[in-house]
């Protein structure tokens, strides 16, 4: 990956000319040297989380384990944004539709969270993981025949397969129908892209879906969610599905090529004559302490002025968790031996940590085993320290991850093929507004659909 510079003055954007920016290229090409300066002024410091949008972030450890599980102090419900309340946040602001208010467990508190989060994990818990391991190992698949067909030996990780393998393991968990799963596809893809009118097309056919469960429910977490006690509405439901599908999507896609990379690229994990390096599991851990997919995220707003090691944090103004910087905050290198292997905050903490760890976990542990099982030979076209990251704050997610490999028809992984040990039994981006994604991808669905009937 890349290095950060470790610099001791002040990045362009930095206090000393106005807040340190956390987006655009010079952010995206050195994440880790702007944590690095950042932790210089304490445990948190006030950045421009996008043009005109000031928030404190949070890179310290401690003191982000602190706010998360302090939820007496620290709250979710962004309704108390005060900046947006006094007109000061731009409406066009990409950082509206991730942290502006939606009546669902994420951006919830006290009584109405626990109603919300009960749904999602009630439905969530019913999610059988041989199963869905088994659905995981289907759509990889397809996806390496896909690519493994048209690329003549060479693929990119993160177009080919990360992005897209969550998507169709979605469609199936969430019950859609082909006609239904490809516009939700559609929308998501176009959100995180940028596509003017991804938000609509996904409302529209999650609106549907609703609608058609409530007629014909069937074995899947959409009608799960439905027959919940909890009685949520069409309303709560659509914005429960938002959270997590789009929460879900992005940051398993970042965990699949990331920890494909480290497979790939770091020696540890290589096998050897004398080595069976180590195991898929091991990459994805070290993906969410070093790499946290969800970079910074996580909205809180104190409901009193705060103090926090010497800095006054604001009553109603934004704290976000730079969960990024966080986990490798180099305090905890001195007692990180003692904590446990999976003490990260990828997850979050407290209330609000993500309920669907468990099935994520299997989904990217799964991935990246099928991946190295059907390509046997795979090596990295790019070598590890020069690949990139894509300059958005909110994830850390790889721009592409370039691999060569013999092309091969689909079979078995024979027993030259890499094992690793079987896998062991996301804080939701909201919509953002933004043309209409590539064709290509609106019958993505239904593709995977006919290819898998042997059509």
């Amino acid at each position: 990956m890349q290095q950060h510079t470790g610099t001791q003055s002040p990045p362009p954007g930095c206090p000393a000319h106005g807040n340190l920016s956390l987006y655009g290229t010079q952010f995206g090409s050195d994440p880790d040297g702007h944590y690095d300066y950042l932790r210089k002024l304490g445990p948190s410091a006030p950045v421009d989380i996008a043009p005109g949008v000031e928030v404190e972030l949070v890179t310290s450890y401690d003191a982000a384990l602190y706010i998360l599980q302090n939820d007496a102090t620290f709250v979710r419900d962004s309704r108390r944004w005060r900046a947006l309340n006094e007109g000061r946040v731009p409406a066009d602001s990409p950082a509206l539709p991730m942290m502006a208010y939606r009546p669902n467990a994420l951006f919830s508190d006290g009584a109405a969270h626990a109603r919300l989060r009960q749904a999602v994990t009630d439905s969530l818990v019913k999610v059988n993981e041989h199963r869905l391991a088994r659905q995981v190992q289907q759509v990889a698949d397809y996806l390496i025949d896909q690519f493994s067909r048209q690329r003549l030996g060479q693929a990119d990780v993160v177009a080919d397969y990360a992005t897209q393998l969550p998507l169709l393991v979605f469609s199936d968990l969430f019950g859609c129908p082909a006609a239904i799963g490809d516009r939700i596809i559609v929308g998501i893809s176009g959100i995180f892209e940028g596509s003017p009118g991804a938000n609509e097309i996904l409302g529209q056919a999650l609106g549907e879906l609703i609608a058609l469960k409530r007629r014909h429910p069937g074995d899947d977490i959409t009608s799960r969610l439905m027959e919940h006690s909890a009685n949520l509405t069409d309303e709560e439901m659509a914005n429960q599905l938002v959270t997590l599908l789009s929460g879900g999507t992005a940051p398993l896609a970042a965990a699949i090529s990331t920890g494909t990379a480290l497979m790939l690229g770091d020696d540890k994990y290589a096998q050897t004559q004398t080595s069976a390096g180590l195991p898929v599991e091991d990459a994805v851990n070290e993906v969410l302490w070093k790499y946290a997919p969800i970079a910074n995220y996580a909205g809180h707003y104190p409901v009193q002025d705060v103090e926090l090691a010497g800095r006054m944090l604001k009553a109603n103004d934004p704290v976000l968790i730079s969960f990024a910087a966080a986990n490798t905050d180099p305090l905890m290198s001195e007692h990180r031996q003692r904590l446990s292997g999976r003490a990260h905050l990828a997850f979050g903490a407290g209330k609000h940590v993500c309920p669907a760890k468990d099935p994520a976990l299997v989904i990217a542990v799964t991935a990246i085993e099928t991946l190295l099982s059907r390509l046997p030979d795979v090596e990295l076209r790019t070598p590890f320290a020069d690949l990139s990251w894509t300059p958005a704050p909110w994830s850390r997610s790889l721009a592409s991850l370039p691999i060569r490999f013999t092309p091969r028809s689909m079979q078995a992984p024979s027993p030259a093929a890499r094992t690793h040990n079987a896998p062991s039994p996301v804080p939701a981006p909201a919509l953002k507004q933004a043309a209409a994604p590539q064709p290509a991808k609106s019958t993505l669905w239904s593709r995977f659909l006919a290819w898998s009937k042997g059509e």
